[in-house]
């Protein structure tokens, strides 16, 4: 397993994740512990949303990794609306019950980042990308292809992290940011990329192998 340098619990949810169990065992004084469960359900759903456990990166030097864990909900040729191209758009809904925080799809350097305030409807829903909160990075990837990422907020998503600016240069694998509370990833390949995931595919952050560049 290589080094991961973060903590299991995400830092992102750690205050959190005190305030759920202090009202937990606030309530075990005030009402007892049968009237309590249900903080404590919660207490412990707030714990395990923010769980951030290290993966294994695949040697495939082609590779393109989920950028995210999820459900797929896009595949599809479409318009990238950030570098004004043509590409292939992966699309990664994350539940309530998946790990939240994001990890680069490739190896590459950041060339622009752009945010976008906006609504919060159903991250499932095809107009979120378009619509939601959002946070678009280009990747300008070590062997000279093109990938847009965005992360996209949610129905009850609050808040979106994004720990990288440009100029960094991130791996594969590379943890750079979180969504809170449900979400999406979409990301914008090149046209003649070869596409290994299908709709309804269950996906794990860098575990799995979305897509592959092709050998020039």
């Amino acid at each position: 397993m290589a080094y991961y340098p973060h903590p299991i619990i995400a830092r992102e949810g750690w205050l959190h994740i005190a305030i759920a169990f202090s009202v937990a065992f606030g309530a075990v004084f005030l009402v007892g512990w049968l009237w309590s469960i249900p903080f404590w359900v919660i207490a412990f759903f707030v714990l395990q949303f923010f769980r951030d456990p290290p993966r294994e990166v695949p040697s495939n030097r082609n590779a393109i990794l989920a950028p995210a864990d999820g459900r797929i909900v896009a595949v599809e040729k479409t318009q990238d609306p950030y570098l004004e191209r043509e590409a292939v758009k992966i699309s990664v809904f994350m539940n309530v019950f998946n790990v939240h925080s994001n990890r680069s799809p490739i190896d590459g350097e950041i060339r622009d980042k752009w945010y976008f305030p906006g609504k919060f409807v159903n991250a499932d829903l095809p107009k979120a990308s378009l619509e939601n909160e959002r946070n678009a990075l280009w990747i300008k990837a070590d062997n000279g292809a093109d990938v847009t990422c965005v992360q996209v907020a949610g129905l009850i998503a609050k808040r979106i992290i994004c720990q990288v600016s440009p100029g960094d240069h991130m791996t594969r694998g590379q943890r750079f940011g979180f969504i809170r509370f449900g979400s999406r990833v979409d990301v914008y390949l090149p046209l003649n990329t070869k596409i290994n995931v299908n709709i309804g595919d269950r996906v794990s952050a860098t575990l799995t192998i979305l897509a592959e560049f092709r050998e020039e």
